[in-house]
């Protein structure tokens, strides 16, 4: 029985408390005065009302007393259980509030108190147990260290091929295959938790594990598979897969098999380089091969001595077209393959700011003569030798040093094109064009260094060119070396390693316990579900007038784990304007839309990053609607299982005044960054969700089925748009 219904019944028993005897008295009065009824009823009736009037007063006073004194003890207990649950899991730095009667006041005194003594035992425990797991996590972020500074794609998988562990290099990887809008940025294809079987045939991975288990059987010291496949993209991928053995035990030294490392090479441009050599050769041996045949037969017919002259010339010109054509294709095969050889020189992408620096510190450290930089274009990236790079740079300066006297040297970069300009520039003595080609023709010696190669050959092995300009007007002179500019590498967002404490969560070892066989969502438990927590900011609040999205925001829970990293944010062009009150929530201005993807667009990466998941949102009725009013313009249904954060905590606390996302959130001692952002608001949700799990669990609602249940029995359930 409800509070609430226990204070109806407390109001029917006062009123029966205050009617009851009056009704019995007057009917005993009735029943004993048979005869003289009429002068009752003539003495009685003039006071009926002024009875009644004060009947109902002492009711209402009643009533109101009863209701204050409920208020006050019921629901301020009530109010006070839910506190006190909260500083027991949730928010433990929560404390009741001394509001009340005295009696309640000192109870809330009486429970802080043993909530700090309890805080202060608790904070001895949890001393101890960092200490003991700092071993444990200084190997796990040397783990993570070395995964994610690798430059090779690698991924860990168990056995259902859900992804435990991934690096950047993966992650940069799988973008570049992602077949979805640009929006998604791959998302869609990695992720903690997301099928490998995405990207790879499932058959293909098994016949693998299948050969690496023979092996294992042969104790073969090396149980891998190596493979080369196609994506759906239409990449090529080399991969080998290794796998993740058990710990042996005593009664089971045999090691089974629980996943496998996967550790991919794009040799997508390599095969096309070898296809386009292959054809090559093919046209330089069928095309010569035809020529010959000519030149062959020409050559025949000129024996014939009475041959007459104009076929004597005919088959002359036959035979000088044919040797002309040979010798082009000659020439044209040995450029391309002089361009083969040269991208086959083991050249690494570099920021060309980096090479100068490198540059500057060389010269000073080996040549003690000032180097400087100006004119620096810090977005160029080369592709070079550094190593011979900047030991013909040391020379050169060190030549300067030497034979003209200079007192520093510069540094200037710019691009060009698909080429970088590096110029090494100096005041001074002028210099002549036979002086630059003698020491590019010289071997590096210089220091205590010496080099068999020539700048001409480091320049030549870095495929640029290299001359001399002056500048006159400002007395200066320069070596212009010019070289094929790289395409920039991404730039990883330093603010994604400074949300969290530490390294961005790229493992959980913990899913090698997750198995694909349960897989009905209603009984599976809360904790163990992957959601995809969104949030969309609108231009206005009724969605059936035509109000529409302009931004989603969405983040992934893996295995009660938020992944802030595997996010989802897009500004999306409304196609309409923006009105001015949703402007002063969101700031986001129509200016900010212009150019912005539209739904049409955004919608089927977003559909994709949230495959196979449960959508969580705060007042989803609200989010959802505008989904669904988009069906029929894109032909996506998003018909996976949502749960609602609001409806949630209305069941959770059901006694609190205010379900609002800021409310929540400060009663489960969660900061709030970024609020009324879309990403920023979906993680503050996802937080929210982590914190009410564990409360919903101790009210005994464990499973999505659960949940559902009791959340659609709330009262907020009833809000519809």
């Amino acid at each position: 029985m409800t509070a609430r219904t226990r204070f109806l019944l407390a109001v029917i028993v006062l009123a029966l408390l205050m009617t009851g005897p009056f009704v019995v008295t007057a009917l005993l009065v009735w029943l004993e005065t048979a005869g003289s009824r009429e002068l009752l009823i003539d003495v009685i009736a003039p006071h009926l009302p002024l009875g009644a009037l004060m009947t109902l007063m002492g009711f209402v006073v009643g009533i109101a007393v009863l209701r204050n004194l409920f208020r006050r003890y019921v629901q301020g207990l009530l109010r006070m259980g839910e506190n006190l649950n909260l500083m027991l899991g949730a928010n433990r730095e929560f404390r009741v509030k001394e509001e009340g009667p005295p009696e309640v006041k000192a109870l809330a005194r009486y429970v802080n108190a043993l909530a700090e003594q309890r805080d202060a035992l608790l904070q001895d425990v949890e001393a101890q147990i960092a200490r003991a797991k700092e071993s444990l996590e200084e190997e796990k972020n040397r783990l993570a260290a070395l995964m994610s500074e690798l430059t090779q794609s690698v991924l860990v998988c168990n056995l259902d091929g859900r992804i435990l562990l991934y690096n950047n290099r993966a992650r940069a990887q799988f973008r570049s295959l992602s077949q979805a809008p640009g929006v998604a940025n791959g998302g869609e294809l990695i992720g903690l938790g997301r099928s490998i079987y995405g990207v790879f045939d499932r058959n293909l991975i098994n016949h693998a594990l299948e050969s690496i288990q023979h092996r294992l059987r042969r104790s073969n010291v090396q149980p891998v598979a190596k493979f080369v496949t196609t994506t759906r993209a239409g990449h090529l991928l080399r991969a080998q897969m290794a796998p993740v053995l058990s710990v042996g035990q005593e009664d089971a030294p045999e090691r089974s098999i629980t996943g496998f490392i996967l550790m991919l090479d794009d040799i997508t441009r390599n095969f096309e380089n070898e296809s386009r050599r292959d054809q090559m050769l093919h046209t330089l041996t069928e095309g010569n091969r035809a020529a010959l045949a000519n030149v062959r037969a020409a050559a025949e017919m000129l024996d014939y001595p009475d041959l007459q002259s104009e076929l004597q010339e005919r088959f002359r010109k036959v035979i000088r077209d044919e040797i002309r054509a040979m010798s082009g294709r000659l020439d044209e095969t040995a450029n391309e393959f002089a361009d083969a050889l040269k991208a086959r020189w083991p050249l690494e992408e570099m920021l060309g700011a980096d090479l100068l620096a490198a540059a500057q510190r060389r010269i000073v450290k080996v040549l003690k003569v000032p180097a400087k930089l100006e004119e620096v274009d810090e977005s160029l990236w080369v592709k070079v030798d550094s190593f011979s790079l900047l030991q013909a740079l040391t020379y050169l300066a060190s030549r300067l040093s030497d034979e003209f006297e200079i007192r520093e040297v510069r540094f200037r970069l710019s691009g060009a094109g698909r080429l970088v300009h590096l110029d090494l520039i100096w005041s001074g003595q002028a210099m002549s064009t036979e002086t630059v080609m003698s020491w590019e023709l010289e071997p590096m010696r210089f220091a205590d260094e010496n080099s068999p190669l020539t700048v001409r050959d480091v320049i030549e092995r870095n495929d640029g060119e290299m001359w001399l300009e002056r500048e006159k007007v400002r007395h200066r002179a320069f070596f212009r070396i010019v070289l094929p500019a790289a395409l920039p590498q991404e730039e990883l967002d330093p603010a994604a390693f400074l949300k969290g404490e530490g390294r961005p969560e790229y493992y959980d070892f913990d899913l090698f316990k997750w198995s694909e066989k349960s897989h009905v969502l209603e009984d599976r438990l809360l904790s163990e579900l992957t959601y995809t927590v969104f949030d969309t900011e609108t231009t206005g609040l009724d969605p059936s007038k035509g109000d529409e999205i302009i931004q989603i925001g969405a983040t992934r829970i893996v295995n009660g784990k938020l992944l802030r990293q595997e996010s989802f944010e897009q500004l999306i062009d409304p196609e309409r304007g923006v009105s001015p009150e949703s402007v002063k929530i969101h700031g986001i201005t129509p200016d900010m839309l212009a150019g912005q993807p539209t739904i049409a667009r955004v919608l089927p990466a977003f559909h994709a990053f949230a495959q196979d998941t449960v959508l969580i949102a705060h007042n989803a009725a609200f989010d959802m609607r505008f989904l669904q009013l988009k069906e029929n313009l894109t032909g996506l249904r998003f018909d996976q299982p949502v749960l609602d954060t609001l409806l949630l905590s209305a069941v959770v606390h059901p006694n609190q005044e205010s379900h609002r996302l800021e409310a929540i959130a400060e009663r489960l001692n969660l900061t709030i960054i970024g609020r009324h952002t879309a990403l920023g608001d979906a993680i503050v949700t996802a937080e929210v969700l982590l914190k009410l799990i564990p409360l919903l669990a101790e009210k005994g609602i464990r499973t999505l089925g659960e949940a559902r249940q009791a959340a659609e029995k709330s009262y907020y359930a009833r809000v519809k748009y």
